[in-house]
């Protein structure tokens, strides 16, 4: 199997998210990949964080239709920070005959090597750099270059669709409209919940 993992705040998923994991899946010929929204993320405030509940069930909405994409809270049950590379040996410990496959977005691969302990991820996964804005090509290329000593790295070529929780978190508390970012279903658990509103 070769199996794809993808983990992110997640907050809220969008539809950036699920094109970019659909575009690896076909792309790297992925048999499934899960998706795993974090605890405590090392590198953003928890300010305005959605619960763990929450964040884990609008990606669970999101993913519905999309065969190959898996929600899983590992990381949320796991609890404190959440280190990547603790991720991904436990993936390797339930799936030791499975390619596995790092999926992270662009900004991510260029300040990878100050990830903790990121030789040792790069020894179980394949990196996979997912473009997540246009004309950033040649940068992600340069910085895979720098890591592909430590182990293989791919950028994968799909066309990225700018869009940014951040400024979808601003447009629910100015009281926009958010469907052409979201699955319909995630708008309305948004809603329902009355997430993001508070100033």
């Amino acid at each position: 199997m070769r199996t794809g993992i993808y983990g992110g705040s997640f907050n809220p998923v969008h539809n950036g998210h699920i094109h970019l994991a659909d575009s690896a899946a076909a792309e790297l010929g992925l048999d499934r990949i899960f998706l795993l929204p974090s605890g405590i993320s090392p590198h953003r405030s928890s300010l305005e964080y959605a619960s763990g509940d929450d964040r884990l069930e609008m990606l669970r909405l999101a993913c519905m239709g999309h065969e190959k994409l898996i929600p899983c809270d590992f990381e949320l049950r796991n609890g404190g920070k959440s280190y990547t590379v603790y991720t991904v040996r436990e993936f390797r410990r339930r799936f030791p005959e499975d390619e596995l496959f790092l999926l992270v977005g662009s900004d991510m691969l260029l300040s990878f090597d100050n990830w903790y302990r990121f030789d040792e991820i790069l020894q179980h996964v394949k990196l996979a750099a997912l473009s997540r804005e246009n004309g950033d090509r040649e940068k992600l290329e340069e910085k895979a270059e720098k890591l592909r000593k430590f182990g293989e790295i791919f950028i994968c070529g799909a066309p990225p669709q700018e869009v940014s929780s951040t400024e979808i978190r601003k447009k629910i508390k100015k009281n926009e409209n958010i469907s052409c970012y979201l699955p319909e279903n995630v708008v309305q658990y948004i809603k329902r919940n009355n997430l993001y509103l508070q100033r």
